[in-house]
């Protein structure tokens, strides 16, 4: 069943166009992030699902129903903001009892919400705090309590990890999706930062210029990626020229590739080769000849760069954890290419 729907929803703001047509389906229970860069959208995206901006055209639907017009308190959303907007005179329990406070439940049934809501973010102990006393990554757990003390229909989360610190927010990523899969709720996600897309998505919308460029699940939208814009912003690539030679292959310079994504690409044409450093090999028979520029080890695996004789160009390759023990740089070797999840972009 779909919970949110987007349907051809357009946005500008003067001449600028901030989204060109959004078509985008939020099933229940599912965590779906926008990313991309600023400028793309996805914020505008998730304004116009709470109520604070409306669509130029289009539709947005929430369980079928049109909710396109209706003004943001009517809407039944919860939202979270990067910047925590805790009422600070107020202690974590009364900040979570807010909302239910204005939508004049009864008091016991209040007290019991908050409690649930105190458990579920781990936050019991803390109850008569007030937010200057609690941490960024505390502050956070309490407006994502508040949010859905209410039990909102979709719960709408506004780069709510960017002002933590990186260890604070990996850890802090975790605790909202195993919250969100606890709860159940159906979320929409927005964030600039890729790891946190990847890791925290049932599906990832990847948005360019007020477009959406790909949705997938986080395997497909790594692995598979559908245009130039999505293999850059997501992951890191390596960049290659290449001629395409027809039937899937392309060559560098004197050697031949099987690239099924340069099927359609015409004989002779100029292409950029995409491809991630994990599908780089190295090796010291055949390949491209280079001298190591880096090894910077990242404990499952390393990162070594490589400059290429012919092409004069830096690559980067990852490899296994021990493969490059015995690399330094300046040392010579050579990159093997593998092209079956390469991306192919007309030069």
């Amino acid at each position: 069943m779909t919970a949110l729907d987007f349907i051809s929803v357009r946005k500008t703001f003067g001449p600028n166009v901030a989204l060109e047509g959004l078509d985008l389906d939020v099933k229940d229970g599912e965590l779906i992030t926008l990313l991309g860069p600023s400028g793309c959208g996805k914020t505008t995206a998730l304004r116009i699902a709470a109520g604070f901006e409306f669509a130029d055209s289009g539709a947005v639907l929430v369980g079928g129903a049109d909710i396109t017009r209706t003004p943001a308190h009517k809407r039944n959303m919860g939202m979270v903001f990067q910047s925590y907007s805790l009422f600070p005179n107020l202690t974590v329990a009364n900040n979570i009892d807010f909302g239910l406070r204005t939508r004049k439940m009864h008091a016991a049934d209040r007290h019991r919400r908050v409690g649930e809501m105190l458990e579920l973010v781990e936050l019991t102990k803390f109850a008569d705090r007030y937010p200057h006393q609690l941490s960024g990554g505390q502050q956070q757990r309490v407006a994502l309590a508040r949010a859905l003390a209410i039990q909102p229909r979709v719960l709408l989360l506004d780069e709510p990890l960017s002002a933590l610190d990186a260890k604070v927010r990996t850890s802090l990523r975790d605790e909202i999706r195993r919250i969100q899969t606890e709860v159940g709720i159906t979320t929409l996600f927005v964030t600039h930062d890729q790891e946190e897309a990847l890791a925290i998505s049932d599906r990832v919308c990847v948005m360019s210029q007020g477009n959406l460029e790909q949705l997938g699940t986080p395997t497909d939208v790594y692995r598979h990626p559908k245009t130039a814009f999505v293999a850059r912003f997501v992951g890191s690539m390596n960049e290659l020229p290449a001629e395409a030679l027809g039937s899937g292959e392309v060559s560098v310079l004197d050697q031949r590739f099987a690239v099924p994504k340069a099927a359609k690409a015409t004989t002779g044409e100029r292409l950029h080769l995409l491809v991630r450093p994990e599908d780089l090999s190295l090796t010291t028979d055949g390949g491209f000849a280079g001298t190591v520029t880096s090894v910077t080890f990242q404990g499952a695996s390393t990162l070594v760069g490589v400059r290429l004789d012919v092409l004069d160009r830096l690559v980067s390759v990852d490899v296994g954890q021990g493969a490059a023990d015995h690399l330094s740089i300046g040392d010579r070797t050579a990159v093997v290419v593998d092209g079956s999840s390469a991306v192919c972009e007309t030069v």
